[in-house]
């Protein structure tokens, strides 16, 4: 078919779909009136569907190569099929393809241009499926390309964490308890605590991503097809690690979609208590450290203001993805076996989950490893408010005291120290000898902020050497991730259906 001709017959189906008095050609068979233009509009999905054009395009490939397989279509009708919707995917990723409301939907808007291209072999395409099997497909398949951009995004996230705490493994600063000065730790172990809760994001996302590689195509409507077609080909196509069992669930099921939201629900969680962290740290009243002026703003009005406005927002942000959850969870609660329209609702919110969560950790994986840590004041902060008071109190254990008698020994010591201005660091022994006679020179070898971290040199604690032996398991767990996550979590090695015929 002519260039000229196919733009033709394209233009005048969009004109004639575009008009109030026709009948919709997908599906208006049934119908003796034109659905209303208000219905059209509010009914259209495809203002924010079509961004799933590549899944469809690579389902719709997949599809034609087995309808071939099985004899449905020749193989020229297949190359047709493959080569007319390659040339849409280039006219889309130019911004040169028309999108039609009155089409409704991504599917649509592909099919009506592919019969203009091609012609009639558009029209068998469809066979054996169901918009309601190709929308969970493509559903599935953009799912799990973006679980794989956001899990490389944590990685690299992960990377930058555990090359900061291996720089910072002996700065100590102040460990908090109801926000009150604590323990002394390292920064190290504290930049490590974070690495933790976003490991088990990374295994979470990486779970939810199994049951996301599940292949829905061939359930067509609800109950299968007469057709004899064959789902394995297409799944093992579509890169799938299996299919869906039952056709009532395949195209009803969200499941999937509710997971990945909850996943995401949980990465914010943790982002935004680094945030609130963070956000902490950088003020005057702490001052523990210094994000760098690319990541913040000023303000209109106080020239000295410097904002951390991105973890702010990440914080903020968290409360959005937390509503998409609900509003899916409320979505799916009361809904009939199969599919029903209420389901056209679960897109925006899910993908409103994938730009945002996306976004707050590609620019947490810029940000947190540019951290300047003021290492003077963390030391300064964490001399103040007796953080070696159970040091003290071990100390007193070990010379043969029941802990709750130095529980009681020491509290009077903090008691006389907040009111002589002193740490219990800052006391001679004179003084500390006044509440305990077991109190000995030895005592400032764990009543200094280096001493109290040193001791706690155990598996799964703030020492140094214990920080250092953490990062090298947390740098091995990186490197032993499985090789396929590795490559299908690094976008620019993704692997898609070929688009253009064997």
């Amino acid at each position: 078919m002519s260039v000229c001709l196919r733009d033709l017959l394209l233009e005048v189906v969009r004109i004639i779909m575009s008009q109030d008095s026709t009948i919709n050609p997908q599906w208006g068979g049934r119908f003796s009136e034109s659905t209303d233009n208000a219905v059209v509009h509010f009914t259209a999905s495809v203002t924010f569907d079509r961004r799933m054009y590549r899944q469809d395009i690579q389902g719709s490939i997949a599809h034609a190569r087995m309808l071939t397989a099985v004899g449905v279509l020749t193989e020229t009708e297949r190359d047709e099929i493959i080569h007319g919707l390659t040339e849409i995917c280039m006219e889309i990723d130019r911004g040169q393809f028309n999108w039609s409301v009155a089409l409704e939907d991504v599917h649509m808007n592909i099919e009506v241009a592919l019969q203009a291209k091609i012609g009639l072999a558009a029209k068998k395409l469809h066979t054996g499926r169901s918009r309601n099997d190709q929308v969970a497909t493509d559903i599935r398949l953009y799912l799990r390309d973006e679980i794989d951009v956001i899990s490389a995004a944590i990685h690299r996230l992960q990377q930058g964490l555990i090359d900061l705490a291996e720089q910072e493994n002996a700065t100590i600063m102040p460990g908090f308890t109801h926000l009150q000065i604590a323990q002394p730790v390292t920064l190290g172990h504290h930049l490590l605590a974070w690495n933790e809760m976003l490991q088990r994001d990374y295994e979470r996302f990486q779970h939810c991503r199994e049951r996301v590689n599940v292949s829905p195509l061939g359930s067509a409507a609800l109950a299968g097809t007469s057709y004899p077609i064959d789902r394995h080909m297409s799944a093992k196509l579509l890169g799938f690690e299996r299919l869906s069992e039952n056709s009532l669930d395949s195209v009803s099921d969200r499941d999937f979609v509710i997971e990945f939201c909850a996943c995401a629900s949980l990465v914010l969680c943790h982002l935004s208590r680094v945030s609130e962290e963070l956000i902490l740290w950088a003020s005057a009243q702490f001052n523990f450290i210094d994000l760098p002026d690319r990541f913040c703003t000023g303000s209109s009005i106080m020239p000295q203001k410097k904002n951390p406005d991105v973890p702010e927002l990440v914080r903020g942000k968290t409360g959005r993805v937390y509503g998409n959850l609900l509003s899916l969870l409320t979505l799916m609660k009361a809904q009939p076996l199969a599919y029903n329209k209420d389901n056209q609702e679960d897109k925006e919110p899910l993908f409103d989950t994938v730009d945002t969560v996306k976004a707050c950790v590609q620019i947490y994986a810029d940000m947190l490893p540019a951290l300047r840590p003021k290492r003077d004041h963390m030391l300064m902060a964490a001399l103040r408010g007796f953080s070696t008071a159970t040091d003290l109190a071990d100390y007193l254990v070990c010379k043969g005291m029941p802990f709750r008698d130095a529980h009681a020994v020491v509290g009077k010591c903090v008691a006389y120290g907040l009111a002589k201005g002193l740490d219990l660091a800052a006391m001679d022994l004179n003084q500390l000898q006044r509440f305990c006679p077991l109190i000995q020179d030895d005592v400032f070898k764990v009543l200094t902020l280096q001493g109290s971290v040193a001791s706690r040199n155990h598996f799964g604690a703030t020492a140094p050497d214990q920080v250092l032996s953490a990062v090298q398991r947390a740098r091995f767990q990186l490197q032993q991730r499985h090789s396929v996550n590795l490559v299908h979590c690094n976008p620019a090695s993704r692997q898609s259906v070929p688009v253009l015929p064997d």
